[in-house]
């Protein structure tokens, strides 16, 4: 049996709406407003979600890799 996916409503602009409605007539690929805005809410909640990442190494880090591998001979 296939798993549904659950949804919750959220209410924009009529205005906006309609703009969005403009949009997606001349884009293919989004069936509808709730498509398009699904992507659009997923792809900035991703954006924020990637800046959250804390970056692997610190400019001090690297600095100090760097060091290491000089005292080592590699650099």
């Amino acid at each position: 049996m296939p798993t549904q996916s659950k949804y919750t409503t959220v209410s924009i602009p009529i205005s906006l709406s309609e703009r969005i409605e403009k949009l997606i007539e001349k884009k293919s690929g989004f069936k509808s407003v709730s498509d398009y805005v699904t992507y659009v809410l997923r792809e900035v909640v991703a954006m924020h979600e990637t800046k959250e990442v804390p970056e692997p190494f610190t400019t001090t880090d690297i600095e100090e890799i760097k060091a290491r591998l000089k005292a080592l001979g590699y650099l």
